[in-house]
């Protein structure tokens, strides 16, 4: 995904992009391959791929969520930022909490973090179920499996809060059954069910409540 058809398919997901948020992309970039060589953080390494399936596969998370009318945003096992970084670059009125159990990880988020100049943004090297924070929406993206993933992310999530879990194909996971079980405890708000351009890949999006 170069970046005019980066652009363009931001558009249809109601996203418009200023330059200044472009060039922080790009740093994002430069700082992930260059961190890369030091730590693991990526196998995808293509300016193209990283610009589709990290930086618009985070912002596909739009589809579910106004991020405008949200105030503070946590995101679980977030690896080398994905989605928490690029929201913050897009949606600078989130307080958004990164939490990663790798220690260079949480490292490498922090100095970006201060490279890029973000505010309102810090990384933190804790397991979900020791956090004992609200948020207004929790975020996890191909972490866990999702029964499992809501045993360490339910709490986290505000009385009016949701929890989206970001994954790839849903249907083997989430079955009848799966859904029957987290429905007796949670309530699944809504399941949106998508095919990623170019790649043609499938994602779904989880949309889950405290009841």
């Amino acid at each position: 995904m170069n970046k005019e058809l980066f652009v363009e398919e931001l558009k249809k997901l109601n996203i418009d992009i200023t330059e200044e948020q472009l060039s922080k992309l790009n740093k994002l970039y430069e700082l992930l391959i260059e961190w890369n060589e030091k730590i693991n953080l990526t196998r995808i390494t293509e300016k193209e791929d990283v610009y589709l399936k990290h930086f618009y596969d985070s912002l596909t998370i739009t589809k579910v969520i106004d991020l405008t009318k949200a105030n503070t945003l946590c995101d679980i096992g977030t690896g080398a930022g994905f989605p928490g970084v690029v929201l913050k670059i897009m949606y600078p009125n989130l307080k958004i909490t990164l939490v990663d159990a790798l220690q260079k990880r949480v490292n490498y988020l922090n100095e970006i973090i201060n490279e890029l100049g973000l505010t309102d943004i810090e990384a933190i090297h804790v397991r979900g179920e020791d956090l004992k924070e609200k948020y207004d929406v929790v975020t996890s993206r191909a972490v866990a499996n999702i029964e499992k993933l809501l045993t360490y992310t339910m709490h986290l999530v505000n009385k009016d809060g949701v929890m989206i879990a970001m994954k790839g194909n849903i249907e083997d996971e989430l079955t009848e059954q799966v859904a029957d079980k987290i429905n007796k405890k949670y309530k699944i708000v809504e399941i949106n069910k998508f095919i990623l351009p170019i790649e043609n890949s499938n994602r779904s999006l989880v949309v889950i409540k405290n009841k």
